[in-house]
């Protein structure tokens, strides 16, 4: 038997989690260095991952099968297409740094407090929720799927609910209880959506006899399988219902304002920058591939929803006090964006979808973590709290002004050729939903710039005029998001080539190629006519 790759790529950071929960509590420090050993060593295997993928190679590979609850026809599977490997290293690449810029988060405040474990359950809390991410993007049956799709919101309840952001405006009681309120929340939102998915869930094993994708595939391709349309649009729904919630995609976004805005800036980098992709990602691995006829059916809708999605979160950021709601409601309408580029069902859509789940990674962690050593130094989310930043922290202000003109996706920075390949795929079919999405670029550009001019530029404020400028760990955390938000926006290719034979197998799941050119038919015609 083969070297089991993906499954010691997932039980690293699990088996992190463990020990970094059981350092004692005196030991804070030896638990953060821990934690971030696991994670890098994750980091290794993610690499080692994307090496071993062959793009033109089988749809997936590094497949691992084993029998598990034979009787009801589960599998311990796994195996990674391109987007599914891109989606790893995504995540592997962030632990570390959202480890980095939470160093000191979970530090009790009390300094003579060694009774408790709060720094040594964060750091653990962080390492599950990357094992549970990472089986994610490789489980190739459905029901293994299903089990730590649910299981990460445990650790994220307690990250959101148990270490909030301590830069609050009310008391230490309205803190906690707004705290509460937000990981309640996220929890009864997304446990919805995962009891409806459990219902698609087993009403897909009554209708296919097993949970194997590829099985269920070879059934279509055979023409065994008997799955009536009725009966596949109603699982098509139960499934779309529970990934739409994650995503988020409106109007199903509301827990998300509240779980970023409450949480550390860390977590809330855990929140949309890693989990929130298995949403996305699901939609195209088990929406489309399973139910091909159904997400055709629905893409109408769909596309309405998610244009809901662009316009209406960048006019709620451009109105936002809250420095960190501001970055939650930007990226609901960039979610909009990826949605948008998977249903458009054209390569170029859903490459750009699947580049932009990446890059809207690495550009929200840049930009979220450097508001977060912002507000940790002011002790303030409100935008009205700031003021002449640039000219006492320029280093601060200036990978601030980085991360804010990446995610207005500005040539030159990685989420532009994204977001571009998105609009193209999505106009080439629907030119009138192309034109109206555009408008989130024009507001993501004044919600940006309004906030960088609102804190960074003008009279220095009283409160700020003593702000240290970013320290030796923080550019550390920093930096390297800046130089891949420069290099991909340079050379996408690095991931397009690995993605793109992932989404030309997608685009054949669903029966749809690509349209032709208007343009150069009628030229061809013309030419003929001469």
């Amino acid at each position: 038997m083969s070297f089991p790759l993906l499954t010691v790529t997932a039980v690293v950071p699990a088996a992190g989690a463990i020990l970094t929960a059981a350092v004692p509590a005196a030991r804070r420090t030896a638990a953060k260095w821990l934690a971030l050993l696991f994670s890098l060593a994750t980091l290794a295997l993610a690499v080692l991952v994307a090496v071993r993928f062959e793009p033109g190679g089988d749809r997936y590979q590094l497949t691992e099968s084993r029998a598990w609850i034979a009787d009801f026809g589960v599998r311990y599977e796994l195996g990674v297409d391109g987007i599914g490997v891109a989606l790893i290293a995504l995540t592997a690449l962030l632990i570390p740094f959202v480890i980095g810029a939470g160093w000191h988060d979970a530090d009790p405040l009390e300094t003579h407090s060694s009774r408790w474990r709060p720094t040594q359950g964060f750091f653990a809390l962080i390492l599950l929720v990357e094992a549970m991410v990472i089986i994610s993007f490789e489980a190739t049956d459905v029901f293994l799927f299903y089990i730590f799709f649910e299981a990460m919101l445990i650790p994220m309840y307690f990250l959101i609910g148990g270490f909030g952001d301590r830069a609050h405006s009310g008391t230490d009681e309205n803190a906690a209880a707004q705290r509460s309120y937000a990981a309640v929340k996220f929890l009864l939102y997304n446990l919805v959506g995962g009891l409806i998915m459990l219902a698609a869930v087993i009403g897909l094993y009554v209708v296919a006899g097993n949970f194997s994708l590829q099985e269920i595939a070879e059934a279509r391709a055979a023409g065994t399988l008997d799955m009536a349309t009725n009966t596949e649009r109603l699982l098509f729904l139960g499934f779309f219902f529970a990934f739409a919630v994650k995503a988020p995609l409106w109007p199903l976004h509301t827990w998300l304002p509240n779980a970023m805005g409450e949480a550390t800036a860390p977590v809330a980098v855990l929140i949309t920058a890693v989990v929130d992709k298995v949403g996305t990602f699901a939609m195209l691995r088990f929406c489309l591939g399973l139910f091909p006829e159904a997400s055709k059916w629905a893409t109408p809708v769909i596309l309405v929803l998610a244009l809901i999605s662009i316009v209406y979160g960048a006019l709620l950021a451009v109105g936002q006090r809250d420095i960190k709601r501001l970055v939650a409601y930007a990226s609901i309408s960039h979610f909009g964006f990826i949605i948008l580029g998977i249903f458009a069902m054209t390569s170029q859509g859903q490459s750009g979808a699947t580049l932009y789940m990446v890059n809207h990674g690495i550009s929200t962690a840049a930009l979220m973590l450097v508001a977060g050593f912002l507000i940790s130094r002011r002790g303030s989310r409100l935008i009205a709290d700031y003021g002449g930043v640039q000219k006492v922290a320029p280093v601060l202000a200036g990978t601030f002004l980085i991360g804010g003109l990446a995610t207005l996706s500005l040539p030159g920075l990685a989420p532009f050729v994204s977001e571009f390949l998105v609009l193209v795929g999505t106009f080439a079919r629907y030119p009138v939903v192309g034109i109206i999405a555009t408008i989130g670029i024009v507001l993501a550009a004044l919600y940006t710039l309004v906030l960088y001019q609102r804190t960074m530029t003008g009279p220095v404020k009283e409160e700020v005029r003593t702000m240290p400028d970013l320290r030796l760990r923080e550019v550390l955390v920093v930096a390297p998001l800046i130089a891949l938000l420069i290099g991909l926006g340079v050379y996408p290719k690095v991931i397009t080539d690995i993605v793109n034979p992932a989404v030309e197998h997608t685009l054949s799941d669903v029966q749809q190629t690509d349209p032709k050119p208007e343009v150069a038919v009628e030229a061809k015609n013309g030419e003929g006519a001469k």
